[in-house]
């Protein structure tokens, strides 16, 4: 089942349970894949972008939640926690943190990498293998961990 569809199925059945916080996310994640299907880029719409679609609108509303928090605007800051949450059900369950560093090293040693030199070489593969499944932040600094 494509990403689409799953929006779809999800958005109806928040419908049918009024659940105003799913039908508002789940409608921004709707808009975001239509404006991908018309952004005139040509690109095929890929599994790979539409994680990184995904993990887009994540980062925006933990953003957002972060600067609403320093404002002093709580109610606003749930909001964007309660859709963060939602998103997240569509991306692929992340790694844990020992997971994560058990990967890094065995692609490190896959790679040959020695040491901070070598970290675009790593970060750059990681990052395709761990589409959606990590946060970049995360492993950049496992990466920087492991290497230095």
């Amino acid at each position: 089942m494509t990403l689409n569809e799953r929006v779809t199925e999800t958005l109806k059945e928040a419908m049918k349970n009024k659940d105003e916080a799913r039908k508002r996310t789940i409608r921004a994640i709707k808009s975001q894949i239509l404006l991908m299907q018309t952004d005139g880029s040509g690109q095929e719409i890929t599994p790979d972008r539409e994680l990184k679609m995904l993990q887009t609108m994540v980062k925006q509303r933990e953003d957002s939640a972060t600067s609403y928090d320093a404002g002093g605007r709580k109610d606003l800051a749930d909001t964007e926690r309660e859709e963060i949450v939602i998103l997240r059900e569509f991306l692929p369950q992340q790694l844990s943190e020992s997971e994560l560093e058990e990967f890094l090293k065995s692609l490190i040693a896959e790679l040959g990498a020695q040491g901070p030199k070598d970290m675009g070489k790593v970060m750059g593969e990681a990052s395709k293998r761990l589409l959606g499944k990590a946060d970049g932040k995360l492993i950049s600094t496992r990466v920087k961990a492991l290497l230095g």
